[in-house]
C-alpha cells in the first residue's frame, strides 16, 4: 500500500511570476485527500515551465475512475505535451485540442493490454502572459471570484446535457438512467480520457473559456467530490478572505469531507494580484 492511499490530507504550494520583470505575480496551492473512498484515484498537476521564452502556468486536477492509471498518466504527460506542442504560443487554443485528442489517443494505445476499462477527467487552466485559458473535460470544474461572485469557466460534461446526450446519440450511442443518468449505463460522465470501450460515445474533445486575468482574484480546480457538496458561490465566499492558497485549498477540502462528500477530494487554487 503506498502512502497515497493513507487516509493523510496532502497539501503544497508555491508563488511564481508570469514574467522575469516580477511582475504577474500569483500564489497557488493545492490539497488533495482520499476520503471516503477506498483508493485514490484523484491527481492533480502544477507545472511552470519557459515556453518559446514566455513563462508559462499550468494546473490541472484529474479524476480517475476505474482505477487510477489515467489520471496518473495525464498528471505524467498532459502538460508535458502541451508545452512541446509547436504552435503552443502561437495558437494555443488548437494546440490544446490537438494535444487533448492526441494525449487520449496516446493513452489508449498503451492501454491495449489491459482487460478492464479506466478513464479520468481532465480541468486545467493555463496563464500565459495576461490570458487565462482553462480547458475541461468532465464532471471536475474550474470557478473563477471576479469581486466576490464566483463565475463558472466550465461546465461539466454529464450524459443529460441536452447537447451532450445529442452528440452520444448521433455517436449511436445511448445514456439511461442507473442511479444518475450514464453513458452507456456505465459511465456518469459523457467526456473522458480513456474508457477505450466507450468510445466514440465518451470523447476527450475539450471545452476551452479564455477569461481576461484582469480583475479575477482566484480561481479554484476541483474534482466533483468537492462540487457534489459545496456549490460554486459557497466555495468562493469560503476562499474569499484566505490569503494563502495552500490553506484556502485544505479549509475547502475539509469543509466537504464535513458535509459528508463520499468521493477523493482534490483542489487546486490560484490567486492572482499579488502586490
Amino acid at each position: 500500500m503506498s502512502s497515497r492511499d493513507s487516509n493523510v490530507l496532502f497539501s503544497g504550494g508555491g508563488i511564481s511570476f508570469l514574467n522575469e520583470n516580477h511582475t504577474g505575480k500569483f500564489s497557488y496551492g493545492y490539497s488533495s485527500f482520499k476520503g471516503k473512498r477506498a483508493s485514490m484515484e484523484d491527481f492533480y498537476e502544477t507545472r511552470i515551465s519557459e515556453v518559446d521564452g514566455q513563462m508559462v502556468a499550468f494546473f490541472g486536477v484529474f479524476d480517475g475512475h476505474g482505477g487510477s492509471r489515467t489520471a496518473e498518466y495525464l498528471k505524467r504527460n498532459l502538460f508535458k505535451n502541451l508545452s512541446s506542442h509547436p504552435d503552443f504560443i502561437k495558437d494555443t487554443k488548437t494546440a490544446i485540442i490537438e494535444v487533448f485528442k492526441q494525449t487520449d489517443a496516446d493513452y489508449i494505445n498503451e492501454e491495449k493490454g489491459q482487460q478492464k476499462d479506466a478513464g479520468s477527467t481532465a480541468s486545467t487552466a493555463v496563464l500565459l502572459g495576461d490570458r487565462l485559458l482553462v480547458a475541461n473535460v468532465g464532471d471536475s470544474r474550474v470557478v473563477a471570484s471576479r469581486a466576490g461572485s464566483a463565475i463558472p469557466l466550465s461546465i461539466d460534461h454529464k450524459p443529460d446535457r441536452s447537447d451532450e446526450r445529442q452528440r452520444i446519440e448521433q455517436a449511436g450511442g445511448f445514456i439511461l438512467w442507473a442511479g444518475t443518468w450514464r453513458v452507456g449505463g456505465i459511465l456518469a460522465v459523457s467526456r473522458a480520457f480513456g474508457d477505450k470501450l466507450l468510445k466514440p460515445y465518451v470523447v476527450a474533445d475539450p471545452e476551452i473559456k479564455e477569461e481576461e486575468l484582469e480583475g479575477v482574484d482566484f480561481i479554484i480546480i476541483a474534482s466533483d467530490g468537492l462540487w457534489n457538496v459545496i456549490s460554486n458561490e459557497e466555495a468562493v465566499a469560503l476562499v474569499q478572505h484566505n490569503q494563502d492558497a495552500e490553506m484556502a485549498s485544505r479549509q475547502l477540502i475539509q469543509e466537504a469531507f464535513a458535509r459528508g462528500s463520499s468521493d477523493n477530494i482534490t483542489c487546486v487554487i490560484v490567486r492572482f494580484g499579488l502586490s
